[in-house]
């Protein structure tokens, strides 16, 4: 290897001989104006670091030939350089960022990256309105030639190579008419007078920056180039697998990741959006549905980019493991590639998931001692049905509904029996959650099915087991059905407080303060934090309307004075007139749409009757119709919930069993399906 060393004076050295000692950063670049004058500039950041600096030519330097628009080695600026260092004959080395090759090789770190002066490219010669048809116009890089030909198609692009005076010359000499240079190359060198027009598409995002490499470990080196780094402004960016569709499944670590989140960057979740509502973090949605593209990969990683640089803590939100059919690769490498720091939280995947919630074992002993992951998705489908890829015992595809039919006669054709158990797995650890069990043969011409699917397929699907019709739970919250059996847990309305909260500051005037659902008693009790009010400060009776409401209450360590042994509005009246209560001001703390029955018939008995709007029910943002065949009882909590299932189902299908919480509902049942109320069962509210 050759190149020269030569010393560049410090604050420290100035007025005298200067001898290098052991603490000397010894620097290298190569030998080029432009990365001299950038080292120098780099250099006068620290002016508190005395260094020599030695000069060394690397492949690109010396082969001139080799278009950059082909492929050449991704050192070809470097080698000598990075050689120079694990040799241990220079400190650091001093490069254009966008030279750096990706990853840098064993045994270096990038200790240093500066923030780019201008990141911008010019056209110097003429500008792109001036040059003629067939103007040629030089570049080195393929990426500026394509953003070129795009504002000008009828240009003729040439690759150019050199140093910026050897391309300024051949415009000079007449070989070409303009070329492309970046604009910060053009002002380090002093020759921004010959920019004629700054361009308009987007350049290298490294254009402009300065990056400085070592050896890894060397922590003396680091510290020297800490203040002129400028990633210690930068995010980081957290992959994270939110699993198959179970907010449950969320891991600690990637909820953690997400609570910390300043922007969230998600997919379609199969659980639904609404799973983030609880996240005070911006919420960017980037999903890609077959046919329906938010945004193309390059475009997410773009943004993913922006948000991080701009020191924004960003979680990247992908259903299942973000390693698994979920381009995190893609991702990690754009970002890692412009030294962005990435960490992985990995998710429950769906083969993982699969397995677990239908307890079919994707190995067993005796039955299948291997399996393999595939993608359903038509670039991929003929997955394992092509020879070159390893045979296994269990097959597992991923995102297969429109797809297995050919992916089965593919497999058949390769000879795997027609009579091969299969387990089609719809909604993974999803309330509705469907399991359909069938053989390779039957699926030949299958079309139709529902998506997001799984498939299993090989001997260990016949352990599975369909599951029986279970109970559709309409209402927010699905704890109190749970002995009913199989729930599947549908909200179809979502409780809002009401905004803003009533202020209480008349509590001490209310002898009684009635509670018609658990709802009213958790914004009742939000109201009073709201409004810095005591608990000690309630000196009224209590009211509750059912069991249900009661237990909230006793979670608050609150017990109600009374609760009617008819769980309705109406049972409350009919207790307050058999105990003669009268004369009372009464606080009814419910819903803003509630019915005028109750304050009504309370003041009908001579009592003063405060009606406080505490929150509201308004429509699920995003209900999940679950298919008729997978439940056999619904269950409404509320009229709201009546009326946001004939929106969602049309008429109600027939032999269901129908279970209503309170008279009102049941009403509302009534008045909606008429009929259908002949199997309606009453549960306490």
């Amino acid at each position: 290897m050759h190149f020269t060393t030569f010393v560049r004076f410090t604050r420290a050295s100035a007025g005298g001989n200067f001898v290098p000692e052991m603490n000397t950063l010894r620097l290298i670049t190569r030998s080029s104006p432009l990365s001299l004058k950038q080292t120098e500039e780099l250099m006068a950041l620290l002016p508190e670091v005395e260094y020599s600096l030695a000069e060394a030519l690397s492949p690109g330097d010396r082969d001139k030939e080799s278009s950059l628009m082909d492929e050449v080695p991704s050192d070809f600026f470097t080698r000598d350089l990075d050689r120079a260092l694990l040799d241990g004959e220079a400190d650091a080395a001093v490069h254009s960022a966008k030279d750096l090759p990706y990853p840098l090789p064993e045994g270096l770190d990038l200790v240093c990256l500066t923030a780019a002066w201008d990141g911008s490219d010019s056209l110097v010669g003429a500008s792109l309105g001036d040059l003629p048809p067939g103007a040629r116009v030089g570049t080195s890089s393929a990426a500026r030639r394509d953003a070129l030909l795009a504002l000008r198609p009828d240009l003729a692009v040439r690759s150019i190579r050199g140093t910026i005076g050897e391309r300024l010359a051949l415009i000079d000499n007449g070989q070409v008419d303009a070329i492309v240079v970046a604009t910060c190359a053009l002002h380090r060198l002093g020759l921004a007078g010959r920019i004629a027009e700054r361009l308009p598409f987007e350049a290298h995002p490294l254009q402009g920056m300065l990056a400085v490499t070592a050896r890894a470990g060397d922590v003396r080196v680091r510290e020297m180039f800490a203040s002129a780094d400028v990633r210690r402004n930068y995010g980081e960016v957290a992959l994270v697998g939110f699993g198959p569709g179970d907010p449950e499944l969320l891991t600690i670590a990637g909820q953690r990741a997400l609570t910390e989140a300043d922007t969230i960057f998600y997919d379609d979740l199969v659980g639904g959006d609404h799973v983030l509502e609880g996240y005070a973090a911006e919420k960017i949605y980037v999903g890609k549905r077959r046919g329906a593209h938010s945004h193309n990969q390059q475009q997410i990683s773009e943004m993913l980019y922006r948000a991080a640089v701009a020191g924004r803590r960003v979680a990247r939100l992908k259903g299942g493991d973000p390693m698994i059919f979920a381009h995190g690769r893609e991702e990690i490498d754009c970002l890692r590639s412009r030294h962005v720091c990435v960490r992985v939280i990995p998710g429950v995947t769906a083969a993982l998931a699969a397995a677990a919630v239908t307890q079919i074992p994707l190995t067993h002993r005796g039955v299948a001692s291997s399996v393999v992951f595939a993608s359903g998705h038509a670039q991929g489908s003929s997955g394992l049905a092509d020879s070159k890829l390893p045979d296994a015992d269990t097959l597992v595809y991923y995102m297969a509904a429109a797809t297995i039919g050919p992916i089965a006669r593919r497999l058949i054709g390769r000879g795997r029996s027609a009579q091969t158990h299969v387990a089609l797995i719809h909604n993974i650890s999803l309330p509705d959650q469907n399991l359909r069990l069938t053989t390779l043969g039957a699926l030949t011409d299958a079309r139709d099915l529902p998506t997001p699917l799984t498939v299993v397929i090989g001997d260990v699907a016949r352990f599975g087991r369909a599951e029986s019709p279970g109970t559709l739970v309409t209402a927010t919250d699905a704890a109190p059905y749970q002995h009913l059996g199989r729930v599947i847990h549908t909200p179809l309305i979502k409780i809002e407080p009401v905004d803003p909260a009533p202020r209480l500051e008349r509590l001490d005037d209310f002898e009684w303060i009635v509670f018609t659902s658990r709802h009213g008693v958790a914004c009742f009790f939000d109201a009073m934090a709201a409004s810095r009010l005591d608990v000690r400060r309630l000196r009224a009776k209590i009211a509750s309307v059912g069991p249900t409401t009661t237990a909230a209450l006793a979670a608050l360590r609150l017990y109600p004075d009374m609760e009617p042994a008819e769980h309705s509005a109406a049972g409350i009246v009919k207790w307050f007139e058999e105990q003669n209560i009268t004369g009372r001001n009464i606080l009814l703390a419910r819903s803003a749409g509630g019915l005028p029955q109750l304050p009504c018939e309370l003041e009908r008995l001579g009592n003063n009757v405060t009606d406080m709007a505490l929150y509201r029910t308004v429509p699920h943002p995003s209900p999940r119709k679950v298919a008729t065949e997978e439940w056999d009882t619904v269950v409404f909590a509320s009229p709201s919930g009546v009326e946001a299932f004939r929106k969602l189902y049309g008429e109600m299908p027939e032999n269901k069993r129908i279970i209503v919480t309170g008279k009102t509902t049941l009403c509302s049942v009534s008045d909606i399906y008429g009929p259908a109320v002949n199997s309606a069962t009453i549960m306490p509210r």
